[in-house]
Parts: C-alpha cells; structure tokens; sequence
C-alpha cells in the first residue's frame, strides 16, 4: 500500500530574540533541509489529472467480437473460432420448435428459435463482416438464448443490453440471415449440455476468467481467458481526468482528498480484480467493475498515472502484471483445431465496433 504523501511547512525564517543565543548550526541545518523538502515534496491533492490507458471494450469474458473478426479475416470456421472463445465445446442441434420468451418493454413475446436469432445477429455485430464471424455470433446468440433465465419462468431474456439487443425484423439482413441459415439449429455444448456464450465487443489481446469478472460466479472450465492474437490497435485506449473530475467521480470511495489509484489484483488479463482507492483520510478496496463504472472507462483493462506539469507518475501496482497496452501474443500460424482456451462470465456482451447498428451482445459487467 503507498504509504502517505509528507508536505513539510516552515516558518519564512526563524525569529531571533536580542536576549536569546543565536541558533546551534545543526538548527541552520535542519530549518533549511525542511524549507528544501517544502519546495520539493508535492502536497496532497497536488497532482492534476488522472492518465488512464487500457485496452478492450466490455466486460472480457467468453467471445470477443473484434476477435472472430479477425480469426474470421485468417481463414478461421465458424466452429474454430467457438472452440477457440469456448475451449472444450462441441456443436450440437437445439430441439426443433424451440421458443424464446422475450421481454419486450412491458410484454413477453414469445418468438420462434430461428426468427429471434435473425433478429438479433446485426444488431450485435456488423453485417459487413466476414461469413465466418457472423455464423459464430449466430451459434453463441442461438446458444444464449437457450441458456438464459433473465425473468426466471416469466421471460428468458431482455430485447435490449442486459441480455443481447433483438430488434425483430427490422435488424435482418441478407448478409446476416445468411449466416443464421448455414448454422440453422446449431447451439454450443460442454458435456452434452448447452453452454452458456457470453461475448462481448473487443479484448485488448487477452480475454478473462469469468470468476475474475463476475462476482460470486464459480470457475467455468469453457470460460477460460484465452490470448487474443488477431484483435485490432484500435482496441487500445488513453483517457485523461482533471483532479477534480476524477475525484468527482470517485466520490465516497476515499476519505478527505483524493491521492490516487493503487492497483492490488489482476486476472489472467491485465483487467483489474481488486484495486484501492487512496485518500488522504483513509482508502477503500474496490473491484475493476466499480472503478470502470464510477470512471467511465471502456473496460476494466487499465492502468492509472497521476500528471503534474509536464511530469507523469505512474501509480503504484502490486498485481505484478507490467504495464502494457498491446498484446505481446504471437499470432497463431494457422487456425486453432476446436478446443482451445476461453472462459464463461455471468453476463452476456457489448457492442461490437462501429459501424454495428447497435445494441451489446448480453449485459456488460457493471
């Protein structure tokens, strides 16, 4: 734990008495070597902004979505890029006249299988892309479908983010029903049973395990983190806070005046698990979510610097991850055999990268 910031204050000068001794040389000394530190040490709250840089865009668990772009873009199947996201699964039909129970505002529809999945695959990811990525995110969204128990007997998922975004008819493409089309019917299992397909929008180069992301979630063996070699720069971010706003929004987090951000855990990813928030009267233990959401940040891949003038300090962190913005995995030289490495996670996805009309792949951790 970074341990206080000292600021030293002295008098303009000592005060000499007519009557009185004049000062031992060690108190010369002293008084100078204090008025040094006083110029130099910086006061709390002395900083003034807060650097974040990161990577990726949701909450990192199961498929990423700039990811299948980019296996889809070096020659992976749809199936590939499953196993890849789902480490240990296999494909397997759903039951024929399957029904999903969608909340749609404030009534539950109850939609054919296949006529939901049309209806939500380009409203989570760009039609343009690849055949091979939209297969993929036309399995997980049949396959999350199946899993999902949003409103418990009532309804099994929400039309909007806290499930995955359905847009009925109006959200079909030709492109998209396509890819619903060639995997008519095909949902992703783990031992025999359908497994539940979080995604989300982009990784940074390194998905999460689940129990880091969700909490109270237990160790899901086809919800694994696994490297992420094809996502795209664009994936990487930098956000800048003045003192004030950073402390605005991190408000009732620390006590007194707002010193910083230390980091205590990271995941298998660089994503934050556990960090503190440090105030001059006292700090507070916070999870990555918590610190995403007050701050406003894409992701909970972030590592923190405190700026003043022209000098930049990075923040203390005992996760003993090294900071990075890139990932340093090397792309694999042809596509993954199915059974790779990835993780579940207890909610389902973001928005895929624009141009995707909108919507988010199953709720973004929060």
């Amino acid at each position: 734990m970074r341990g206080p910031v000292l600021a030293f204050t002295t008098p303009t000068g000592p005060t000499y008495h007519r009557r009185g001794p004049a000062p031992a040389r060690w108190a010369v000394a002293l008084a100078g070597a204090l008025l040094a530190l006083a110029v130099a040490a910086p006061t709390a709250g002395a900083w003034q902004q807060l650097v974040v840089e990161g990577a990726g865009e949701g909450h990192g668990v199961g498929m990423s979505q700039d990811g299948a772009l980019g296996l889809a873009e070096h020659g992976y199947t749809d199936a590939e890029i499953l196993s890849h996201y789902y480490p240990g699964t296999a494909l397997a039909t759903a039951p024929a006249n399957t029904v999903v129970k969608v909340l749609v505002g404030s009534k539950v529809q109850r939609v054919p299988l296949e006529r939901y999945v049309r209806g939500v695959v380009s409203a989570e990811m760009p039609s343009s892309w690849p055949l091979a990525a939209l297969e993929a995110q036309a399995i997980a969204c049949r396959t999350y479908a199946m899993t999902a128990h949003a409103g418990g007997s009532r309804f099994d998922v929400y039309s909007d983010t806290r499930s995955q975004v359905y847009k009925g008819a109006a959200a079909e493409t030709a492109q998209t029903n396509a890819a619903v089309a060639a995997t008519a019917g095909q949902v992703v299992t783990y031992a025999g049973k359908p497994a539940i397909t979080y995604f989300f929008a982009s990784s940074g180069g390194h998905t999460e395990d689940v129990q880091n992301v969700f909490e109270g979630s237990e160790p899901s063996p086809w919800l694994q983190g696994v490297s992420d070699p094809y996502e795209t720069t664009a994936s990487h971010w930098r956000y800048t806070l003045t003192d004030r706003t950073a402390a605005a929004r991190l408000s009732g987090l620390f006590k007194g005046t707002l010193r910083g951000i230390e980091v205590l855990r990271r995941g298998v990813s660089p994503r934050i698990v556990l960090a503190a928030v440090l105030g001059s009267g006292g700090d507070t233990h916070v999870s990555g979510a918590t610190l995403e959401y007050r701050l406003g940040l894409p992701s909970t891949w972030a590592y923190f610097s405190l700026r003043t003038g022209s000098t930049t300090v990075p923040e203390p962190d005992l996760s003993g991850h090294a900071e990075t913005g890139t990932s340093t995995t090397t792309p694999p030289a042809s596509p993954q055999p199915p059974g790779a490495t990835t993780e579940i996670s207890a909610e389902g996805g973001s928005k895929a990268p624009a141009p995707a009309p909108s919507g988010t792949g199953g709720a973004s951790a929060g």
